[in-house]
Parts: C-alpha cells; structure tokens; sequence
C-alpha cells in the first residue's frame, strides 16, 4: 500500500513481510533511507528483549536476489506457465505439474479466506487445460475430446489422474485475539 505524497517528500515507501520471528522489509527508496529504518527496527526490538541478527540482517538490491525462510528471491525475466507447455507432451504430465502447483497454492493461502479466488483460479485453469488440448489435437472434433478427456462435469482427466479442483478447498479463519496477546508498549490515548 503506497502512502501517497511519501515519496515527493523524500520518504521511502515501505512494506514488511513477516512470517513468525522472521521479517523482511521492502523499501522502495535509497540505502541511506534502509540504513536509518535498520537502526529504528532495532531500537523498536530492544524493549521486547530481541536483538537484530547481524548475520542474517543485510541491505541488499532486489536485482542482487535475497535468501528469506529457506527461499532465494530474485527477479525473473522468464516467466514459466504451466500450460504453455509442449504440447508433444502426454496430458498426465500437464495435470501432475498443474496439481502439484495447485495443491500448494491453495494450501498456502486456505488461511486468507480465499473461496472466491479459489473458484476464479477454478475457472482459469478449466480454459487453459481445454486450450492446451485443443492445440495438442487440433484436427479432433470438441465432441470426441469431450468425450475422452472428461470425467465429471467437463473437468479434465486422463488415465488415473484428474486436475485437481481448487473450488473445492475448505477456507479456514484465524480466530482474532484482540488484546490477549500483551503489547510491549503503553497504550496511548
């Protein structure tokens, strides 16, 4: 979420990206701009009892990647889509990548509360599996590939494997806390 006007006063625009006790900062202005947020994230930290590990604290560019929670992060210039694979390629293969990619998605993001973008990903990856097999058999009729390629309802499936229906993902809510968790700093107010 930008802040508008930060930057035309010279402030950096930020975002943190937490996950437990670990935390990455992204800032979106100049390394002294970074060197100054570092000393304020260490002076918060220090009341709770927690220190900045120096070995794992670094200012790096994001063209230079970064290792955060066992995963290195970098831009890509390639971007590689599942579907856009080659067609010689038998479909069980497309519905094993597609249902390994899919499974951890939505496993990653059940917590958000996420039912209608699991049944919009439900629809795109339903048109992009029937388009990949129409370019693989483009002289057979829609009725004969209706015919081998469906198993319920239209969704995909070939031999012993089936695409794997994000829709179908139960959500789950994390129950809010409010103030039982206690706050290192005095309320204000």
């Amino acid at each position: 979420m930008r802040c508008l006007g930060r930057g035309r006063r010279g402030e950096p625009n930020l975002r943190l990206v937490r996950y437990a006790d670990d935390f990455l900062v992204l800032v979106a202005g100049t390394r002294d701009h970074c060197e100054v947020l570092r000393e304020e994230v260490a002076a918060v930290l220090a009341p709770m009892g927690m220190r900045l590990s120096m070995e794992k604290t670094t200012i790096t560019h994001i063209d230079e990647g970064l290792d955060f929670l066992g995963r290195r992060i970098q831009p890509h210039r390639k971007v590689k889509i599942a579907c856009r694979m080659d067609v010689n390629q038998p479909l069980p293969n497309l519905l094993r990548q597609l249902n390994l990619m899919l499974r951890g998605w939505c496993a990653y993001f059940r917590p958000g509360v996420s039912s209608a973008t699991f049944q919009y990903l439900h629809n795109i990856v339903w048109h992009q599996v029937w388009k990949w097999i129409r370019r693989k058999r483009r002289r057979t009729h829609w009725k004969e590939l209706s015919r081998r390629y469906h198993v319920r309802r239209g969704w995909p499936a070939a031999e012993e494997i089936t695409l794997f229906g994000p829709e179908k993902v139960r959500t789950t809510r994390y129950r809010c806390r409010g103030a039982v968790i206690p706050s290192p700093w005095p309320a204000t107010g």
